[in-house]
């Protein structure tokens, strides 16, 4: 079994600057977890410290059954990939991949096996006797991953494999490395600041800032559920759009007040948010949950918004707009059909059964 467990574990450098902060973390067998954050977060830190190139300075960290603080890096059972690939650039991509092996005296028969095997799965077959400078970032990346699946580890780490590739090549290398993990059935644990590839790879993503972890849940919860105001905007792109008001109680029926924008809330929200009544709290909407008032069937009244669009960004199946409320700016994401001038004033309509309220100080959920 391949599980991976970190309990109460802390990176603290000199200073008692502290980036990994008592994160607690279970990764299940068979599992392909992602450590998502901004630059800076210590999801990278906390992957090494798993892989053993990192010291922990507190808590404990668990492979299988085992604990490995104390344990070398080259007795983990762990196979990394790194960012810049880190290919030897003398060796053919065979000896790339088979170096690991040849290092651990495994019989040459059982490494020309093993070898071929992961080039098949990869289709790289054909570049075996390639040296690096002679490959793509594509074909580099996949002798990298290559170089890990012959090792046959109990976990694979990741770290930011993709960010040095153009658009295309990531896509592409995105879907090959999740079916890879759908045809080997391995542990897997994904560090990546790119919230796309958070949620399209993962079962479950952890999210970081500041070394703390914010939240662990699959992708759509994560998405739909945000635990906190950070969460909820760094998670979806664009980024969900904010704005600070107070919520207003008048004749039974409960709004979102701030400046001309005045809303009604959904009836099920009214428990959570009654006790807010006066208070200021920060609302937020995802920009498709917006709709142009011009293409909705029914547009109840008290949820139309007056606005003037400033930017018209056409992104194919969908375009951008850009929004102004007078106080606030906020994007709405709309059909392709939609296409208004710039400057020119239109009522928009809020999706309120989808919205999301935060707590002022502690930018935690409410609803």
């Amino acid at each position: 079994m391949a599980q991976v467990s970190l309990r109460e574990v802390s990176k603290i450098f000199p200073g008692n600057v502290r980036a990994v902060d008592r994160v607690s973390l279970g990764v299940e067998n068979k599992e392909f977890m992602v450590l998502v954050g901004p630059s800076g977060c210590g999801k990278s830190t906390t992957l090494r410290m798993v892989a053993g190139l990192e010291e922990i300075s507190e808590g404990d960290i668990y492979i299988g059954n085992k604990k490995v603080n104390d344990v070398p890096a080259k007795d983990r059972d762990i196979a990394m990939v790194f960012q810049n690939y880190a290919l030897y650039p003398h060796m053919t991509v065979f000896e790339n991949m088979a170096f690991g092996l040849r290092l651990r005296r495994i019989h040459k028969p059982e490494i020309i096996q093993r070898v071929n095997e992961a080039a098949d799965i990869l289709g790289i077959r054909r570049l075996l006797d390639r040296k690096p400078k002679q490959l793509s970032g594509g074909e580099r990346q996949r002798v990298a991953v290559g170089r890990a699946i012959v090792r046959k580890p109990m976990v694979f780490l990741f770290d930011e494999p993709l960010s040095n590739l153009d658009a295309k090549m990531r896509v592409q290398m995105r879907t090959e490395i999740h079916k890879l993990h759908l045809k080997l059935q391995t542990t897997i644990i994904y560090v990546t600041h790119d919230q796309v590839e958070a949620m399209t790879m993962g079962d479950r993503i952890a999210v970081m800032k500041d070394g703390i972890l914010h939240q662990v849940s699959d992708p759509i919860t994560t998405y739909d559920h945000p635990r906190n105001k950070f969460v909820a905007g760094f998670i979806g792109s664009p980024p969900m759009n904010f704005m600070r008001g107070k919520i207003a109680k008048k004749e039974r029926r409960i709004y979102f007040e701030e400046g001309k924008i005045r809303v009604q809330l959904v009836e099920e929200m009214y428990p959570k948010l009654e006790p807010y009544a006066g208070k200021e709290v920060t609302f937020g909407i995802r920009s498709e949950d917006i709709y142009d008032k011009l293409f909705v069937s029914v547009a109840p009244p008290e949820n139309i918004v007056r606005v003037k669009c400033e930017v018209y960004e056409p992104m194919g199946s969908e375009v951008y707009l850009y929004l102004n409320t007078g106080i606030h700016t906020f994007i709405a994401r709309v059909g392709a059909h939609d296409r208004p001038k710039v400057n020119q004033e239109m009522d928009m309509v809020f999706d309120m059964s989808k919205v999301h309220f935060f707590d002022k100080e502690s930018e935690e959920a409410i609803v």
